[in-house]
């Protein structure tokens, strides 16, 4: 009789992990961000090494998932919504340094404390992992860390870009090209009412935020939306709701006022 309850007790176990690997498949099937984010160029093996780490969790709008000068404790990808990176000045001042959407990547794997506050301006929700676990998966697939360090990369010319936009372009060229990357940010969630009508998306930062952002005042930001209105080039719906209604002037506008 032992010999059959093993059986038994095998096919069972088989059985459980079979039911587990089908559980994480359904996981990342069903991700939104799959194809941008960075488990989506993953073959199988480095798929279910992160798998085995991670686990989704929601945050509600204006949580902290990171504190700076915190234990570095955790890594994670953003599956929807959108959070604020800020930096805060050694007397209190905050500064958001960085915009986070679907698909980007949250946190630092390899420092012991976080540099940055990651704070959610929408409902958000994340696949995070242990960081330490996680670095020892990247540790473990070259091909992975490679791919983080061309995120990595990316991010980096993005923030000199800014600091092109802060030392050097107009007020009228800094609005119009935040507009211009909100809407290349909101495309991946369908941000057009029709295939082929303009875009429309709502802003997930207050026009304060957007302000801060830019180098502005929120005075500024909003005459100069009103300025875009009244030339054609966007209208204000209501709300937060911008719809791009002539996306090249709106381009030559971002490059020269």
């Amino acid at each position: 009789m032992q010999p059959a309850l093993n059986h038994r007790i095998g096919d069972k176990s088989l059985r459980r992990g079979y039911a587990d690997a089908m559980a994480l498949s359904d996981i990342c099937a069903d991700c939104a961000v799959r194809d941008h984010a960075l488990c989506g160029s993953l073959d199988d093996r480095e798929l279910d090494a992160l798998n085995s780490l991670g686990q989704k969790r929601r945050i509600a709008r204006g949580e902290t998932l990171i504190w700076a000068g915190d234990d570095n404790l955790i890594c994670a990808n953003l599956l929807s919504g959108v959070m604020k990176m800020v930096a805060s000045t050694s007397d209190g001042r905050e500064q958001i340094v960085g915009l986070l959407y679907p698909a980007d990547f949250v946190g630092q794997p390899y420092r012991e404390e976080a540099d940055f506050s990651i704070t959610a301006l929408t409902d958000a929700e994340l696949c995070v992992f242990p960081r330490l676990p996680f670095q020892r998966v990247l540790e473990d697939h070259v091909r992975m860390e490679r791919l983080l360090l061309q995120r990595t990369l990316q991010t980096l010319n993005e923030a000199r870009n800014r600091m092109l936009t802060l030392a050097r372009k107009s007020a009228s060229e800094r609005v119009a090209g935040f507009l211009l990357d909100m809407e290349v940010r909101a495309a991946s969630a369908g941000c057009r009412a029709t295939p082929t009508g303009p875009a429309t998306f709502d802003l997930s930062l207050t026009r304060g935020q957007i302000a801060d952002v830019l180098g502005l005042t929120i005075e500024t930001v909003s005459r100069q939306l009103t300025k875009l209105k009244e030339a054609g080039l966007i209208r204000l719906p209501g709300g937060r709701a911008i719809t791009i209604s002539n996306r090249d002037a709106l381009e030559r506008r971002a490059e020269a006022a």
